[in-house]
């Protein structure tokens, strides 16, 4: 055992910060008041002449009862108080010192705490160790008034943080602390006895009995008898986890009840774990203390016995603790706190352990968040913060870390600035001095300077061990405007990966590689492994097999899911992608034959974002095929035990209903409304008919006079401008379409199908329409089979791309796929100002959007760029140019001789050369649809 006179070989204490020095010198007379600063900031758009407000701000004011202090403007308010503070010590003269102990003087402290603890002062204490020795003093025969070691050992944080000065390894083993606390025991040898056999501390000289009558008594209504469930984790893979019911009444000690439902004699057999889930809570895991520990002449001999326990390890206890449990074991939520002299219980229903372990995954932290784990998922993407609903990604990737007792994550963001003869490009270079690094994810005081000017953030995702070994680092190459949404946006990528990796942790290290890479994630295989290999024992949260139980309305295509509505007469929009929907869901738990039907979930309003993967696949594929006050019925394929458990009230009977073998997951929804994006918000606002049917219109016009044949829509989405074309009398007998979304593609096909068939059907049909397919692949790839098309279009899709990608795709479509007419169009960025300016707030616009300094912002949240005509006619001209073509340029919504000229600003390429086209390239895509009227007739 180490004795030295050198600093402590544990973690140094951190020094308090500038609010805790404070409060030790002054407790509740330092009074902290903060308000919000705004500042207006000039316009970086010329000519738009709309006064913009700067960031949010806070500034505090700390009054003192001899002085007060203001502190500077900060992002957040509780960098202000510190500030503020900071200012006060200045002013005050103190000078914070660490608190570095030799181990001689922790071991001096800790036998004085332990003199404290069995003191008369802190026997009437409020205080979660004190209501321990009230209770010790009502067990009866020679346990009376013994304080079992674990109890000292797990509620006193004095007694913890002074053991990890004498020894590091305090941390991943509590019996060694319950050693030191032995030998701390032995100095005080005439005041205190300790009992070798039942690992328990009791005074030698008993309290007064005047003080033990003026120990504080119940509350009024506290029960005589006490009774609360918990959870039995077995250590054996072939036990099932289930409910206990605890009887605890006023005279037993409640360890002593646990210890014989645990099956040993009293509380000094049993050892305690940390906190489960929430620091604050009571919840722990309650186990057999090792049958052969053995307490010798020094704790040098009990640490090595102590440590030297195998057993059977209870994997899932053990995950949940983070440290080594063997044997069945017990949660419970139950103790004593800071708050009152009772004790503190509550029910532990299975719905609450599974739903613990859901928090052990990042899905099933935004799920809860949500407080829907049968309806939502985690996004597979960060849109707009106006449109995320439940906890952020830097949060839940801060909680996932907690969880798992790791580090901080470590953010760190780059400024970087666009080249400045294209307003709004994204082909970036690096500022050396941009650079802020934050641990969860807090913004610097830097960057609210920033924040007003035309830069964009990337940003970087360091996850730490505790003992500070990268476990992974994450790296993106997208840039966004603002650097929270760069910081969000980073942490959803390393929360999706995370996801796949728990559901398929046994993998090979090259497996694990290979899928990190794919989201931008380097990772440390060895320190991976080492903090997550309990992982496979955990059950799977990912949605599954929950798919529609139902048939296919449209058997004649493939990958498509649909389901059968149960109609009601409806009205309003018809959500698309971007759209933000709210419903009302109800989820039962029903069994075919008996029609007993179990509420699991429901919401009165429920909101997400269509596109974004926010909920279940199964229930997004539904809302998207409804309207606005029309309802759904769907019934859906189980998903796994452990999901449903934990949304269901009623186990025991939820528990019977699955044991049946017959049941499925029943569903209810019905549309609220909808809201449609921003960028169609505006549209609407000014343009009638709509820009997205002007543009229609345009290519229609287009098609008649080239007496065009054939069409391929690159990027056509969920088939809005091919379904449009059927609505027109054209020469169109084949049209195709190429999408990378398979769910755009899979509503484009079901929409196609219904309209291609009834055209079929009808006396006079509208269009010759003899052929169409959906292909599902990339338009910055070659595929043969749509080369020499009469007609290829690509309407407002090139700005969804990277702009150096947008440059690729021209090339590509005039040089290889070789279309007679090429219509492309595109935002015009210049017109943007009439549009910002003409169109009002809405409630659900990003409030940050209001309030930061911007030329102009883009249309879109998915926009990468926007040109201006300039920069459009420039690339076109040199694009045509390249490929033998000649090119010509309009557009639509607004006067070609008026300034700012189109709002949405198109260009037509028209091939020179005539002759065939030699496509020699293989077939990259993959056909998602095909239709054909000499099959459907």
């Amino acid at each position: 055992m180490e004795n030295g006179k050198g600093p402590a070989s544990g973690p140094k204490k951190l020094p308090f910060t500038p609010k805790a020095i404070i409060h030790q010198r002054f407790g509740s007379k330092a009074c902290y008041t903060v308000e919000e600063v705004q500042e207006v900031v000039q316009n970086g758009c010329p000519g738009l002449v709309i006064p913009q407000r700067g960031p949010c701000l806070y500034r505090c004011s700390l009054q003192l009862p001899e002085f007060s202090v203001v502190s500077e403007a900060f992002r957040r308010k509780k960098d202000a108080e510190q500030s503020a503070a900071e200012k006060a010590i200045q002013q005050l003269g103190i000078q914070p010192k660490e608190d570095n102990l030799t181990v001689e003087q922790a071991w001096d402290e800790l036998v004085g705490r332990l003199s404290y603890l069995f003191s008369i002062e802190f026997l009437p204490a409020i205080h979660p160790l004190s209501g321990h020795f009230r209770a010790a003093l009502a067990r009866e025969g020679h346990l009376n008034g013994f304080i079992p070691l674990v109890a000292i050992a797990t509620f006193d944080a004095k007694i913890n943080s002074l053991c990890k000065y004498i020894s590091s390894e305090m941390e991943s083993n509590p019996l060694l602390v319950m050693s030191l606390i032995i030998e701390a025991a032995k100095r005080l040898e005439d005041s205190l006895l300790f009992s070798e056999d039942k690992l328990s501390l009791k005074r030698l000289t008993p309290h007064p009995p005047e003080i033990i009558q003026s120990l504080p008594k119940n509350e009024p209504n506290f029960p005589e008898s006490i009774s609360f469930e918990a959870i039995r984790v077995p250590s054996s893979a072939e036990k099932t986890v289930e409910p206990v019911i605890l009887n605890a009444s006023s005279g037993n000690y409640y360890l002593d009840v646990i210890a014989k439902e645990l099956g040993v004699e009293d509380a000094s057999k049993v050892l305690i774990s940390r906190t489960i889930g929430k620091a604050s809570s009571e919840t722990r895991l309650y186990f057999c203390a090792p049958e052969s520990t053995i307490i010798g002449s020094s704790s040098e001999l009990y640490m090595k016995q102590a440590s030297s326990f195998k057993g059977y390890v209870n994997t899932i206890a053990t995950y949940l603790s983070g440290q080594e449990i063997c044997g069945d074991a017990i949660l419970a939520s139950v103790g004593y706190t800071r708050k009152s002299t009772d004790l503190f219980y509550e029910d532990l229903s299975l719905r609450a352990y599974y739903r613990i372990l859901a928090n052990k995954i990042p899905s099933g932290i935004y799920k809860l968040s949500r407080e829907a784990i049968l309806a939502a998922e985690l996004p597979t993407a960060f849109t707009t913060r106006s449109n995320w609903r439940g906890s952020f990604p830097r949060d839940i990737l801060c909680t996932f870390c907690r969880q798992h007792r790791l580090a901080e994550p470590v953010f760190s963001s780059d400024s970087i600035e666009p080249l400045p003869d294209l307003p709004g490009r994204k082909r970036l270079r690096d500022t050396s001095s941009g650079e802020n690094e934050t641990n969860e994810g807090g913004l610097a005081a830097t960057a609210v300077a920033q924040e007003g000017c035309n830069l964009v953030y990337r940003c970087t995702v360091k996850i730490y061990s505790k003992c500070q070994e990268l476990i992974l680092q994450c790296s993106p190459k997208e840039s966004y405007k603002k650097q929270i949404d760069a910081i969000h946006s980073t942490a959803l990528k390393v929360l999706s990966w995370l996801d796949r990796f728990l559901d398929k942790v046994d993998m090979s290290v090259e497996e694990i590689t290979s899928s990190a890479k794919g989201f931008d994630i380097l990772i440390c295989p060895q320190q991976l492994v080492k903090e997550f290999t309990l992982c496979q024992t955990l059950p799977k949260y990912q949605w599954g097999s929950a798919t529609l139980a139902g048939s296919f309305v449209c058997p004649s295509y493939s990958n498509v899911q649909n389901n059968t509505l149960e109609e009601e007469l409806s009205s309003g929009t018809t959500p698309s992608s971007g759209s933000l929907v709210c419903v009302t869901y109800k989820i039962y738990l029903a069994t075919e034959r008996e029609c007993i039907m179990e509420h699991l979930e429901g919401s009165e309003e429920f909101e997400f974002e269509i596109g974004s993967g926010a909920v279940s696949p199964v229930l997004e594929a539904v809302v998207t095929q409804m309207s606005v006050d029309q309802s759904a019925c769907f019934t859906m394929e189980l998903p796994a035990k452990e999901i449903v458990l934990a949304v269901a009230h009623d186990s025991a009977n939820i528990i019977s209903l699955l044991s049946s073998g017959t049941c499925l997951m029943k569903c209810e929804v019905t549309l609220l409304r909808v809201t449609v994006p921003l960028e169609d918000r505006m549209e609407q606002a000014l343009f009638s008919p709509p820009l997205s049917k002007q543009r229609v219109e345009y290519a229609v016009q287009h098609i008649r006079e080239s007496c065009a044949a054939s069409l391929v829509d690159f990027g056509c989405g969920s088939g809005s401008l091919l379904e449009s074309l059927l609505a027109y009398q054209t020469s169109l007998e084949k049209i195709a379409g190429v999408d990378i979304s398979q769910r755009a593609l899979a509503r484009a096909a079901k929409i196609l199908h219904s309209k291609l068939n009834g055209n079929i059907e009808a006396e006079q049909p509208i269009n010759s329409i003899k052929s169409a397919i959906l292909y599902d692949g990339s338009i910055l790839t070659c595929d043969s089979r749509l080369c020499g098309y009469d007609i290829a279009t690509c309407l407002e899709v090139i700005e969804h791309m990277e702009e150096h990608d947008a440059c690729s795709f021209g090339d590509i479509v005039l040089s290889s796929f070789c279309p007679q007419i090429l219509i492309v169009s595109t935002p015009n960025y210049e017109y943007n100002v009439i549009l910002q300016k003409s169109t009002p707030q809405y409630q659900d616009d990003d409030p940050d959007e209001k309030s930061q300094q911007q030329s102009c912002k883009f249309r879109n949240h998915d926009h990468k760029f926007e040109w201006t005509r300039q920069q459009f006619c420039q690339w076109a001209s040199e694009l045509a140019l390249r490929h033998n073509y000649d090119v010509e340029f309009s557009g639509v919504g607004g006067e070609p001789n008026k300034e700012p000229g189109f709002a949405s600003q198109i260009a037509v390429f028209r091939r020179k050369d005539s002759s065939p086209v030699n496509a020699d390239f293989t077939e990259h895509y993959d056909i998602i649809w095909e239709w054909s009227s000499s099959n459907n007739s």
